[in-house]
């Protein structure tokens, strides 16, 4: 029995549900809704401490984070194989994993915010809101959270975001370049699914092609990712039209902040070469 403990736009839930549709596997679902904190229930944090989400349970025993959780699932359930078998491969898959888990995440999160999430808490009345920023916990993530709150697009934490992502797909173009049309070769693997729901949240924002426009390896590793079935009946079919309406409607509003940003670590990088 496996029952995921979800929430339908959160990143790393759908990097699970990819890997979960990857290898034809059923689960149940129970959804923990962020916007009403029920990642901070009691009974919630007894099966995961840190109170976020996605959570795994299997045969009643609880697997936390999202990156270790697609390596449970392949390493239990080993058809199709998402990790390659070499050790040096390996490593590279897990490169990505770090890129992802150590960069991207924090910049994702920072960049949805300051696009649309700002709006939801600017609505919200004080009180609830001063309750959401108490409930956060961890006093470096309140810091992120009440910056770009604050400052939105402009907040530092959303420009060391949108250097994250320059820095990754800058990798990815290099690496495509010897490898493709998949990060590791021929086959689809937990590299490239840990970084599809970062790149599928730029898209739905009308951001990403700020970054890829002119990294022709990487438009064509997208244009792959979005047609692989396990993509769409992970990620791509279970956000809500609201959802995709209430992106496409704010990640415009930010663009010319994120594109000067872009263009400022771009000169940065030249510079620092010369």
């Amino acid at each position: 029995m496996l029952t995921l403990y979800d929430f339908g736009n959160s990143v790393c839930c759908q990097k699970v549900r990819i890997t979960l549709r990857a290898k034809g596997l059923d689960w149940d679902s129970v959804k923990v809704d962020l916007f009403k904190a029920e990642q901070y229930d009691p009974k919630y944090l007894q099966l995961n401490p840190k109170g976020i989400v996605p959570t795994l349970v299997h045969d009643g025993r609880a697997i936390i984070e999202s990156t270790l959780i697609c390596e449970y699932l392949d390493d239990t359930f080993p058809q199709p194989r998402l990790m390659p078998a070499d050790p040096w491969l390996r490593t590279r898959m897990r490169l990505w994993s770090k890129m992802v888990d150590e960069g991207l995440f924090e910049g994702v999160t920072e960049i949805s915010f300051s696009a649309m999430f700002r709006e939801r808490m600017r609505g919200m009345p004080e009180d609830i809101r001063a309750r959401r920023f108490r409930n956060i916990g961890d006093p470096r993530r309140r810091d992120r959270f009440m910056s770009t709150y604050e400052l939105g697009a402009r907040s530092p934490f959303v420009k060391h975001g949108i250097a994250a992502y320059e820095r990754a797909f800058e990798m990815l173009e290099d690496t495509l370049s010897a490898t493709g049309p998949w990060i590791l070769g021929a086959t689809a693997s937990l590299a490239d699914i840990n970084l599809m729901p970062f790149a599928a949240r730029l898209d739905y924002l009308g951001l990403l092609d700020l970054w890829i426009k002119d990294r022709p390896r990487v438009k064509a590793w997208w244009a792959l990712a979005r047609d692989w079935p396990s993509f769409k009946t992970g990620l791509r079919d279970l956000i809500s039209e609201a959802e995709f309406s209430e992106m496409q409607m704010h990640g415009p509003k930010i663009a010319a902040d994120v594109a000067a940003i872009i263009a400022e670590v771009r000169r940065n990088t030249l510079a620092a070469l010369h």
